[in-house]
């Protein structure tokens, strides 16, 4: 399949995803777990449906030592005991934050709370700008067709 768009080497979408990589950096140079950071960019890639997202950060987790019993159960996090309550709080958020649309009142401030008691406010700050900035990726992935599978690690520096 061949992309609707080339987001990468068109200079308008080249320019935001220059920027949007730069808000990445500030999430990833904070002090939020970086094994949270890739479940939360799978399990919110997985909801979107990004092909392109999920097989990047699945990748990028493993080769950062991530488990494959830990990446295959994201999906039924709910269901699966490989992942801590700090984990399964970020992942409940990532789920809430991205299924905004579906739900009345936003994010169920039990959620929150939940997510309050395992991050501190700076943490949190990066959780929300991450759970943001990946569904932003995801969007413009899906919307453009961006091909799964492509990706090597390490190949955006």
């Amino acid at each position: 399949m061949e992309p609707r768009l080339n987001a990468f080497g068109n200079a308008v979408a080249a320019k935001f995803l220059r920027h949007i990589n730069s808000a990445g950096k500030v999430v990833s140079d904070s002090t939020l777990p970086a094994a949270t950071q890739e479940l939360v960019k799978i399990r919110a890639s997985q909801i979107n449906g990004c092909g392109f997202c999920t097989d990047m950060h699945t990748k990028d987790a493993a080769a950062a030592g991530e488990t494959a019993v830990r990446l295959n159960l994201i999906a039924a996090w709910r269901e699966a005991n490989v992942f801590t309550e700090a984990e399964r709080a970020a992942l409940e958020l990532t789920e809430q934050g991205t299924r905004i649309a579906d739900a009345a009142g936003g994010v169920p401030e039990e959620v929150w709370e939940n997510a309050a008691k395992h991050y501190d406010e700076d943490q949190l700050a990066a959780l929300v700008s991450l759970i943001a900035l990946i569904n932003a990726y995801n969007r413009l992935n899906v919307i453009v067709q961006q091909p799964a599978g492509d990706y090597v690690p390490g190949m955006f520096g």
